[in-house]
């Protein structure tokens, strides 16, 4: 898998993310000279068993997250939050769940947008929609190095970019800031940062939800 940071936007307090901000954000992109090459999309959808028989609940996980990323079209990977298990499987997997009925879709998020390369670096930048609605959920950021494949070496490249990326973001006096989670170290470091920036949307809007 590839060695990726993804980096989500944090709104300030009292403060929404829309599509203005989206908008921003992809100009920052082309600020910095990255030339756009296309689009692309993931999927993180979260799973819940579908038990028919209520007395057994323990046999199956409390809940699945799935997720497919546009690098690895073949494959589908699961997360197990409790345990932090990450395993893989063929993308066929997701109709032969659908076929057995095991497990049914709580929720689906969608990050979708642009993509650029820009010298040996390569940016998505997205939104984040969920399959109940079109409404703008959050926005992210992936960057990923292209000349090195270990996360360990790339990380203060990465970094160093990142700064200047967060220069370019500040320039335009937008009311939030790009996070970023050190990613886990392990083999499946790119699904695993997709499962916390979801984990964080949710939160945040928890958060937002209980103020208003």
């Amino acid at each position: 898998m590839p060695t990726k940071w993804v980096l989500h936007w944090h709104p300030n307090p009292g403060s929404t993310v829309n599509s203005q901000i989206l908008n921003e954000v992809s100009q920052c992109a082309e600020a910095i000279n990255g030339v756009k090459d296309g689009r692309w999309k993931a999927t993180l959808t979260l799973l819940k068993p579908n038990l028919r028989d209520q007395s057994q609940p323990g046999e199956y996980p409390r809940e699945l997250l799935g997720i497919s990323l546009p690098e690895q079209p073949n494959k589908y990977y699961f997360i197990l939050r409790g345990p932090r298990i990450v395993t893989e499987a063929d993308s066929s997997i997701q109709v032969i769940m659908e076929k057995l009925q095991s497990y049914k879709s709580r929720i689906a998020l969608y990050f979708e947008g642009y993509q650029y390369q820009l010298g040996d670096f390569q940016l998505r930048v997205g939104k984040v929609v969920s399959s109940h609605s079109e409404n703008l959920r959050g926005i992210v950021l992936e960057v990923e190095y292209l000349p090195i494949s270990s996360m360990e070496k790339a990380s203060q490249v990465l970094g160093e970019f990142v700064d200047i990326w967060q220069e370019a973001v500040l320039k335009r006096s937008l009311p939030g800031s790009f996070m970023h989670n050190e990613p886990n170290l392990s083999e499946y470091g790119l699904a695993v940062q997709y499962a916390y920036v979801m984990a964080q949307l949710f939160a945040s809007q928890s958060t937002q939800a209980v103020r208003n």
